[in-house]
């Protein structure tokens, strides 16, 4: 069985802070300055996950009974 995308938007987002929190990492940022950050991958997978909210979240306005 698969795991839902949410799941999965969490787990990378766990798996992001524990590289962000691991000591080797940590050595490496002292001196690591790349184009594309932790931070960014973070924020990524946040806008993927209010994607997903989105979609999953009925609009009542948009519903036909309430269309004019």
């Amino acid at each position: 069985m698969s795991q839902s995308l949410t799941s999965l938007i969490q787990e990378a987002q766990q798996t992001i802070l524990q590289i962000r929190n691991h000591p080797d990492y940590k050595q490496i940022a002292l001196n690591y300055s790349p184009d594309l950050t932790l931070g960014d991958a973070t924020t990524a997978l946040t806008y993927l996950q209010w994607e997903v909210e989105e979609r999953t979240t009925i609009d009542v306005a948009k519903l036909e009974a309430f269309s004019s």
